[in-house]
């Protein structure tokens, strides 16, 4: 499945929306989920076929060196009236593949795609939500919190770089938001676990939504199994990347990790 590039606009310094329509987006089905994905498959320069492409057929008939890159990215809207599909993505510079891409992104590029798949939809049954992440995990809040009914307390934080990446994030609950800015002084990934310790837990159960960089989602977790004594039924937590790692780097060690995090609540004895 493909689009083409219908609109680009910068959202913060670090965060590229990118609208695609056309291609074959009317066989795009939604699925029930506010953290609806699609993985995104990006050619390497010189690729010896048409920017329309079928990934499974370019890794059956094509050398390893010639297989596109494959990223995971949320969707952020999806008008079916239009076929149009709307993914945010968090650039720096030209590092990395999709970033890369979507900072140099013009009307009428070809991106393919697969899916979409997901899972997680806010617990209207829970009384009360618990959404924590970083600009990573920004697309995924912002879409689950256009679901939280009326009346419903979200307690939001967002770590991001400083004041102007702060977005107007709104529901139809109610919000109770704030963003952590970065410092640059080495101890960046301990504001983030300190924001969520430093809670007032609301009465009764909490539906949490807890994604983003790593070493400091595996803290996150590992406070609120632990020490808050959520169930890990109430919580949708995954590791999106790794500080000091590229993309294809996390990817080979991530099954490895997210083992360790079990690990680091499974009972002892």
């Amino acid at each position: 499945m493909h689009g083409q590039v219908v609109e680009k606009s910068w959202l913060t310094p670090t965060l590229v929306r990118v609208v695609l329509g056309g291609g074959d987006l009317e066989r795009f089905s939604m699925v029930d989920a506010a953290d609806a994905y699609v993985n995104l498959a990006f050619p390497p320069p010189g690729a010896p076929y048409d920017a329309e492409f079928e990934p499974a057929q370019v890794r059956e008939h094509h050398d390893r060196q010639w297989w596109p890159a494959r990223r995971r990215y949320t969707v952020r809207a999806w008008d079916p009236s239009t076929a149009q599909l709307t993914i945010d993505f968090v650039v720096h510079g030209d590092v990395g593949v999709a970033g890369a891409w979507a900072v140099h992104a013009e009307p009428g590029d070809v991106l393919v795609l697969e899916g979409p798949s997901g899972g997680y939809r806010p617990d209207p049954e829970a009384d009360w939500l618990l959404m924590v992440g970083d600009e990573s995990a920004v697309p995924a809040i912002a879409a689950a919190l256009e679901t939280v009914p009326a009346g419903m307390l979200a307690v939001v934080r967002v770590l991001c770089d400083g004041p102007e990446h702060d977005l107007d994030l709104a529901c139809s609950g109610n919000l109770a938001l704030s963003w952590v800015h970065r410092l640059g002084d080495g101890h960046d990934e301990e504001l983030l676990p300190a924001a969520v310790r430093d809670l007032s837990f609301p009465r009764g159960r909490v539906d949490a939504f807890i994604h983003g960089e790593a070493t400091e989602i595996r803290e996150i977790r590992k406070h609120l199994l632990v020490e808050r004594g959520l169930a890990r039924a109430d919580m949708s937590c995954s590791p999106y990347w790794r500080r000091d790692m590229t993309d294809e780097a996390w990817r080979e060690v991530k099954r490895d990790f997210v083992r360790a995090m079990d690990e680091d609540v499974a009972p002892v004895g």
